[in-house]
């Protein structure tokens, strides 16, 4: 590993820079300044100004107050490998002296370049977290401790029965993806879906780190609720390089999104449709419409609403509605967001009929990244379900660009159920 790259590989585990983005932490890494101190050398004096904002990468040190009358000398604290010092600004001065306890290296960011600290989207240099967009806010994480992110289900994002899958993963691999250096990317995931999540609560990620190589890391991230571990994902990354390039798959025939309906479109087509029970089209008429940020346009009528059986497939365009920040991990989390929209429910098309209650939920899902994506642009939803036996459905899908290219490929295995609730009893009116 070069120095740059083990530079950053540092600085994406120090806990104070994993809330900024890979471009803030590679121009970090470019301005840094390396020093080292024996045993015992002070690194900063009580009453000085000191250089900047230090960062331990090796050693430890200790923290302590200069001694005033009777009193004893003592340690306040001591600072090890990611801790972290220091004024961002010249104006302030130390109030206490920091010493080596051992030989010591730090990593020290001036003065002048401290304004990179600034606490922004963890996506975008450029847009504060109370400014960025839609797609950004709901994959925007806090860091807690190293490792330890917490994210939350934002009080005006869309809805569903159950905490949506696709959150869970997006977030997950927005964990994941701020302790990997930014010049690696996923490549693959395995997730797994534990149990159900609450929607009021926040979402706490730690991230294991289970290997760091020259091309490949990997790590795993358990999403943790309540105390419980609700869901668990195995994500690997890679640096790009060059190698074979081939592919059979084709994107079909399909509408271009342009010719398509938007999905608002759908839904107010939903009030007046004669298709649609009266009582259906009176919730949708009463009920609050929360648009998903992500933009869908189906390649073909969807008959799912309607109750009727179909063959085990859809297609459709999607897109994240903004403009996203220029960053191909936030990408590829957008995409694996969006890629649990619609798709278990594939697998009950051919079982469908009218007054058919059922129930389903996402048991695992996989994901393989081909190629870059941009999650803003239109991206074709290709999806199959071959099977479904044993109260599991199964479904493959594959996720094309407007030039056929084939940019990810994924599966999912989820339980679908009859809904055997009880009906609630007729009670007289009078």
């Amino acid at each position: 590993m070069d120095a740059e790259a083990a530079v950053i590989e540092f600085l994406g585990c120090v806990p104070l820079l994993q809330r900024l983005p890979g471009s803030s932490l590679k121009k970090i890494a470019e301005v840094v300044l390396v020093k080292r101190y024996d045993g015992g050398e002070y690194i900063v004096c009580e009453g000085e100004r000191g250089d900047g904002v230090y960062f331990i990468w090796e050693g430890e040190a200790e923290v302590f107050r200069s001694i005033t009358g009777d009193e004893e000398s003592h340690t306040e604290f001591q600072l090890k490998c990611y801790d972290y010092f220091g004024y961002s600004t010249s104006t302030y001065i130390h109030h206490a002296n920091v010493i080596a306890l051992s030989k010591l290296t730090c990593l020290v960011l001036p003065h002048e370049h401290c304004s990179l600290l600034q606490k922004k989207s963890i996506w975008s240099t450029d847009k504060s977290l109370e400014t960025c967009l839609s797609m950004e806010s709901i994959l925007n994480l806090e860091p807690i401790e190293v490792d330890i992110f917490q994210g939350i289900n934002l009080p005006d994002a869309p809805k569903s029965e159950r905490v949506f899958g696709g959150l869970l993963i997006g977030q997950a691999l927005a964990a994941a993806s701020k302790t990997v250096d930014f010049l690696k990317v996923v490549h693959g995931l395995h997730a797994y879906f534990l149990i159900g999540g609450d929607f009021d609560e926040p979402f706490i990620y730690e991230v294991h780190r289970l290997r760091d190589g020259k091309s490949f890391a990997t790590r795993r991230v358990d999403a943790i609720q309540k105390g419980n571990m609700i869901f668990t994902l195995l994500a690997s990354f890679q640096k790009e390089e060059e190698g074979f390039d081939h592919q059979e798959a084709t994107m079909p025939a399909v509408p271009p999104p342009g010719m398509l309906w938007p999905m608002e479109e759908v839904h107010e087509s939903f009030l007046t449709n004669p298709l649609l029970p009266r009582t259906y089209r009176n919730m949708v008429a009463t009920g609050k419409y929360i648009p998903w940020p992500i933009e869908i346009r189906f390649c073909e009528p969807s008959t799912s609403t309607y109750g009727i059986k179909s063959p085990p497939s859809l297609r459709y365009w999607l897109r994240a509605k903004d403009k996203l920040s220029d960053d191909q991990a936030l990408h590829r989390c957008v995409v694996a967001y969006a890629s649990d929209l619609i798709f278990l429910n594939v697998s009950l098309n051919p079982h469908r009929r009218k007054g058919l209650e059922t129930i389903s939920a996402s048991l695992n899902h996989s994901m393989w990244f081909h190629r870059s994506v941009r999650a803003d642009d239109w991206i074709c939803f290709v999806i199959y379900s071959p099977v479904a036996n044993n109260a599991r459905g199964f479904v493959s899908g594959q996720m094309f660009d407007r030039k056929g290219e084939l940019l990810v490929s994924l599966t999912q295995e989820g339980l679908i159920r009859k809904d055997r609730s009880p009906n609630p009893p007729v009670t007289s009116k009078l």
